[in-house]
């Protein structure tokens, strides 16, 4: 009888057996060695002393879980896939299922000066990688980035040539089934924003069931000299998933950067972002959402880091807690010695609809230039009661009173979302009582 394999084994294990069974050019073998080696050496960060970055969330049950390399996809219809995601079939469309590529489900739908591919068919010569992977997320970085790299099969790209007007919003959608045993996908995204253009991207993280599963995702976002990128994430996993996503961008001088990211559902979730704003005239709006029920939790860690001066950033997230889950925000602004003219503003507010729910909220700045102007600020608090007496006093039930107080609430950051199919998903889902105690 064969004993289970938990834990590392089961990465190892698997790790190998892909090697063993896709035939992977020689430059993506090298680039999995290397992940596999700096995963091996560090481990995942279960410290619970001197582990800032992981300080109010543990990854021990992730560590502990015999989570398998899903080798095959499992099965998941249009039906399911359009029911979970935000959907427009105007867009561009890359699905995977498993972390595997549905040309069924798919629309790439190149444009003039855009073009949308699976890595597997970006490569620069047909044998190299595709430009700028892995130049963001180094393996020696993070453990995750580290075990999405080891792993790193197939995934999406997105580039738009110099001064290109991308005329369709792109979405890719990762989509996690129900199967018989745990298993893990290492979703990988790569953006590149040519000189002065413009491109809109959508990645939407769903689980089509309810069973255990790992979604391990890496994003790489480049945007060149003057360029622009909006960019959403939508992330609604089943309620015994793990979520671990790391997103990475690099901006360079006048380019712009605006991310919107709404999260719910999962066991552990961590929406991780790391922002670089290299030069003069880099600008980054970064806004989330994030609701939470039962016993899930949800970790946004936003890191900003000016490295070049008169740039500018703004952190405005908020999240909505019931029963009995956490939530956490913990935003970080770096300013370098350099980077003067500096403007940087962050800003936390969370409604909390339970006595049994916590929120960990820390905004923090870390200056080391002397002109600049930088803020943050955190607000926490129950429904108001004046409110719901308001609604009550005019013949509304209470669940539909804090139905409407929350979705009022979330509203600032729906209604700023740019993208129609997601804004109208999001405003569907709150409206529908989404926000009182239901998935």
């Amino acid at each position: 009888m064969t004993q289970a394999l938990t834990g590392y084994d089961s990465y190892r294990a698997d790790f190998e057996a892909l090697g063993g069974r896709d035939g992977a050019p020689g430059w993506l073998a090298e680039l999995r060695g290397r992940g596999m080696e700096s995963f091996a050496e560090a481990g995942f960060p279960t410290a619970s002393r001197g582990n800032e970055k992981w300080k109010y969330t543990s990854v021990v049950p992730i560590s502990r879980a015999a989570l398998r390399y899903a080798f095959e996809p499992g099965l998941a219809g249009a039906g399911e896939i359009r029911a979970a995601a935000p959907w427009d079939d105007g867009e561009a469309r890359l699905v995977f299922v498993d972390g595997h590529y549905s040309e069924e489900l798919s629309n790439p739908g190149n444009g003039a000066g855009l073009r949308v591919d699976r890595i597997s068919g970006a490569s620069s010569n047909g044998s190299g990688a595709p430009r700028g992977l892995g130049s963001l997320a180094s393996p020696e970085g993070d453990a995750f980035a580290a075990l999405n790299t080891a792993f790193l099969r197939d995934g999406a790209v997105v580039e738009t040539r110099a001064d290109a007007e991308a005329a369709q919003a792109v979405h890719v959608v990762y989509v996690s089934t129900e199967r018989e045993t745990a298993h893990a996908s290492h979703p990988r995204t790569l953006v590149a924003a040519g000189r002065n253009s413009r491109v809109t991207v959508l990645e939407s993280y769903v689980g089509t069931g309810s069973g255990p599963y790992f979604t391990n995702a890496v994003t790489e976002i480049v945007a060149e000299e003057g360029a622009s990128v909006e960019h959403y994430r939508y992330t609604a996993e089943s309620a015994g998933a793990f979520h671990v996503g790391s997103s990475y961008a690099r901006l360079e001088r006048d380019s712009s950067f605006r991310s919107t990211s709404f999260a719910r559902g999962a066991r552990i979730a961590r929406n991780g972002l790391n922002v670089v704003l290299e030069a003069p005239g880099a600008s980054c709006v970064l806004k989330g959402l994030y609701y939470t029920t039962g016993s899930e939790h949800i970790d946004n860690h936003i890191d900003v880091d000016h490295a070049g001066p008169g740039a500018s950033s703004d952190q405005y997230f908020k999240g909505i807690l019931d029963d009995s889950s956490k939530a956490v925000f913990s935003g970080r602004v770096l300013v370098r010695p350099d980077a003067q003219k500096t403007y940087a503003r962050q800003a936390d507010k969370n409604v909390v609809l339970s006595d049994r729910a916590r929120i960990n909220t820390k905004p923090s700045l870390e200056i080391y230039a002397d002109d600049v102007q930088c803020f943050h600020g955190a607000t926490a608090g129950a429904v108001a009661d004046e409110a719901i007496f308001y609604m009550r006093s005019r013949g509304v039930d209470e669940d539909t009173a804090r139905s409407l107080y929350v979705h009022g609430f979330a509203r600032e950051i729906i209604d700023a979302i740019g993208l129609p199919s997601l804004r109208s998903h999001l405003d569907g889902m709150f409206s529908g009582g989404f926000a009182v105690g239901g998935r």
